[in-house]
């Protein structure tokens, strides 16, 4: 299957990486026999692997505080739209995982989700795919797109386990978050430019039974080679703006957890609050069967207490299946972002200790620069190039992501509340009525 670079394809304003070879993958072509320090990498477009269109020069801020400050919500709703990262003119690949079934088997119990493809790559047989896959089914894609693609950021996955007798993972309101996390995360790797033309993408999307024992085994080599060769090496300093990455996504990591316990502790408060206003408005419809007099007024007040715990329960709902469900998809979100900075790390430690040893053969012996310094030196660059691009495309979905949801968490509060007032207001109403009417009644 061909997988060349995609014409068109939505980029940062920079210059893409073309023409040369990408260090990480299956290629074994041979590097240019000088040391270039300044040379980035690319893909080789004989190869199955993927044609690297990320950017070379993508800035990234130098300060903690710089970082921090791209959570900041921007009021103009027309600057993210002309954010080439969430451009849609150039998309020619959407994908929609929706109908969750459950199948009960002798062996096991499990959901599939419909996987709906429609496309008009050359590289798919057919314009349109509608396929079952299993939860395991996402995870096999996940595992290998982080395998051959691993200078880049792969978006995160639900968690796979739960704790049996606390959440039952066979509830409708479980396989809905799942289902729409599944959802998000298929769409995140299908609007990648390099991540959505990957062969196993490919075969997730269109092949009716999944090889899920075919691997990269070259990759894999490539990964433990590194690990060995950096193992008993510390690195010399992470570059500036690395690091602050790192340290943005501690502070990050931090304020989202704070968010979320408070958020659920809100929630079980709310969840206890409304148990207690249900029996508090049965009291009073108990009450007004006694009380003719006061029926009206009574009935009245059970029937705002009973429109207040409507609209508790939907801000409850809103709270429980969209807010916290984003929260902690970034909180994964924040664990792939740091696997994928260890990696660049490795990298970089693998290439400081070729080339400290490099430098001493060549004062010994006047060596030349062995091959193998270079291509470790191309992989902190292909790191460096990838890890800058996937940041900033990350950065553009959380502000998205972010604005609408603190958007839908105020319509939603407005809406609770607005329907609570409404509901006291027309009891206001009534009870002037009520009083009008007995004044008549007294007079005649």
């Amino acid at each position: 299957m061909s997988v060349g670079a995609p014409r068109g394809l939505a980029s940062s304003g920079q210059k893409p990486i073309t023409e040369i070879l990408h260090p990480l993958s299956a290629a074994e072509e041979s590097l240019s026999p000088h040391l270039n320090l300044t040379s980035p990498c690319s893909l080789s477009s004989q190869e199955a692997g993927l044609t690297n269109g990320t950017p070379v020069e993508t800035s990234s801020p130098a300060s903690v505080s710089s970082l921090f400050n791209r959570l900041q919500l921007d009021d103009d709703l027309d600057a993210d739209a002309r954010d080439p990262f969430v451009s849609t003119e150039t998309r020619d690949l959407f994908v929609t995982v929706d109908d969750p079934k459950k199948h009960v088997s002798t062996m096991e119990t499990y959901i599939t989700y419909r996987v709906s493809t429609k496309t008009t790559r050359v590289e798919f047989d057919l314009p349109e795919y509608c396929l079952r896959r299993r939860y395991q089914d996402f995870d096999w894609l996940r595992t290998k797109l982080e395998d051959s693609q691993p200078t880049h950021l792969i978006p995160p996955l639900p968690e796979k386990f739960v704790m049996k007798g606390v959440v039952d993972r066979f509830s409708e309101e479980f396989v809905e978050t799942r289902m729409k996390a599944l959802d998000k995360f298929l769409k995140r790797v299908a609007d990648h430019p390099v991540l959505s033309f990957n062969p196993h993408l490919n075969a997730f999307l269109s092949a009716k039974d999944l090889n899920k024992r075919q691997g990269l085994a070259l990759l894999t080599k490539v990964g433990e080679s590194v690990k060995q060769v950096a193992g008993g090496y510390k690195l010399r300093a992470r570059p500036a703006e690395f690091s602050a990455m790192g340290d943005y996504l501690d502070t990050f990591s931090q304020k989202l957890g704070t968010i979320d316990r408070i958020a659920q502790r809100i929630l079980k408060e709310q969840t206890e609050y409304l148990t207690e206003l249900r029996e508090y408005g049965t009291v009073y419809s108990s009450w007004a069967g006694s009380e003719d007099e006061l029926r009206r007024p009574l009935e009245g007040v059970a029937g705002c207490v009973t429109t207040c715990c409507g609209s508790l329960e939907d801000l409850s709902e809103n709270v429980s299946q969209d807010f916290l469900p984003v929260l902690r998809e970034y909180v994964l979100y924040i664990d792939s972002m740091k696997n994928v900075l260890r990696k660049r790390d490795q990298s970089q430690a693998e290439y400081e200790c070729r080339l400290e040893a490099a430098v001493l053969r060549k004062q010994e012996d006047r060596t030349p620069v062995p091959v193998e310094v270079e291509k470790c030196q191309d992989k902190v660059e292909c790191f460096n190039a990838d890890l800058k691009a996937d940041w900033e495309r990350w950065q553009s979905n959380k502000r998205q992501d972010f604005k609408q949801l603190l958007t839908g968490m105020a319509d939603k509060n407005i809406n609770h509340y607005e329907k609570c007032q409404a509901a006291w207001e027309s009891l206001i109403t009534l009870l002037q009525d009520k009083q009008t009417e007995d004044k008549t009644n007294e007079t005649n």
